[in-house]
């Protein structure tokens, strides 16, 4: 069955890794796992933060950079096919850096650090994904 907006926010904030898709300058597209926090009824923010990396001149940032435009998708999945479900978050996405805009760093760091035990340990300090949600949507096996 098809969720309304609602209960595909609803969903989406229940659920602990999402996976953000972007699309970079070749069209080409790229798709990752991130941790995230939602701000109010329609933002969602990441960090950019102290976990290991190839680089620092990451992929899904460039990508934002040359199209604003991405997906953020959760899922749920068991062997029990009656329970499966997703939602999904379509909306345009910035990157801020550090000192920019402080107090929407503060509160997305501080929602992020209320929902995982490492940020509350070690705040992130690198850049700031803001995604603002332009449309929900979601489906689940039963209701």
């Amino acid at each position: 069955m098809n969720l309304s907006a609602a209960q595909a926010r609803r969903r989406f904030s229940t659920a602990t890794v999402a996976r953000l898709a972007t699309v970079g300058p070749d069209a080409g597209p790229h798709l990752v796992p991130i941790t995230f926090a939602l701000l109010g009824e329609s933002r969602v923010v990441s960090a950019i933060d102290h976990k290991p990396k190839r680089t620092t001149a990451l992929r899904r940032l460039a990508n934002i950079a040359a199209n604003p435009r991405v997906c953020l998708l959760v899922d749920h999945y068991e062997d029990d096919w009656s329970a499966l479900w997703w939602a999904r978050a379509d909306g345009l996405a910035r990157v801020i850096g550090p000192g920019v805009e402080p107090e929407l760093r503060a509160a997305a760091l501080d929602a992020l650090a209320g929902r995982y035990g490492q940020y509350a340990q070690r705040r992130p300090a690198g850049e700031l994904i803001v995604v603002e949600i332009e449309g929900w949507s979601g489906w689940a096996a039963s209701g």
